[in-house]
């Protein structure tokens, strides 16, 4: 089975872009909270349970429908079988240490349900899977770096395995200022997207991922 790349996305601290073309530069050099909040904006998305989220998965639902905009992949996968496979660094640890904050003091205990909900990273692809009804695979591995060929064997045994038919991939991780998100569009070869595409395997997913 031939799996391709048909789109990919990146958002780090020097803007956003989609394939090699920039879609919003930081020039400003904004902190995270407000360049987050710029693309929000840019892309003129009306979602007001975007601001309730964590920072963590306020960049993966970003970087999700930033890979998702002029796309309509819901016409042609089955919900059931559109999905997510991501890995990330530090987990939730962001909103772990303020979740513990709440609870260190027992005299002043009052833990917080909105940042409880946040102490799980598949949160974050969660989030994305409710807005756009997709009801596939929802996983999220830890692991210290982006491992290219993990993922690629992870994804290949999803789509092998017929439980995806179209996958969201790729790496996302935010801990206070440190953030990158680099997600793919990923789809068996006779059932491209687009006209334009690359084939997905490990040594295209490091040329990516390592170009700046």
């Amino acid at each position: 089975m031939e799996l391709s790349i048909n789109k990919y996305c990146r958002i780090d601290p020097t803007g956003v872009t989609v394939n090699r073309t920039i879609l919003l530069s930081n020039a400003e050099q904004l902190n995270y909270r407000k360049f987050i909040r710029s693309i929000y904006k840019s892309i003129k998305l009306d979602y007001p349970k975007f601001f309730k989220m964590d920072g963590l998965s306020k960049l993966g639902f970003m970087a999700v429908e930033v890979l998702l905009l002029e796309e309509e992949i819901s016409r042609k996968y089955p919900s059931e079988h559109t999905g997510f496979i991501l890995m990330n660094g530090s987990s939730s640890l962001e909103i772990d240490e303020k979740h513990q904050e709440s609870i260190n003091n027992r005299e002043q205990y009052f833990p917080s349900p909105s940042n409880f909900v946040y102490t799980l990273p598949n949160i974050m692809a969660g989030e994305a899977a409710i807005r756009h009804k997709f009801k596939g695979e929802n996983t999220v591995f830890i692991s210290k770096n982006f491992d290219t060929r993990v993922f690629y064997d992870l994804v290949r045994t999803s789509f092998e395995q017929k439980a995806l038919e179209c996958c969201i991939g790729g790496w996302v991780e935010q801990y206070g200022e440190t953030f990158e998100a680099l997600l793919f569009l990923i789809t068996s070869g006779e059932n491209n997207i687009s006209g334009e595409s690359v084939i997905f395997e490990p040594s295209n997913l490091n040329n990516i991922y390592k170009a700046t």
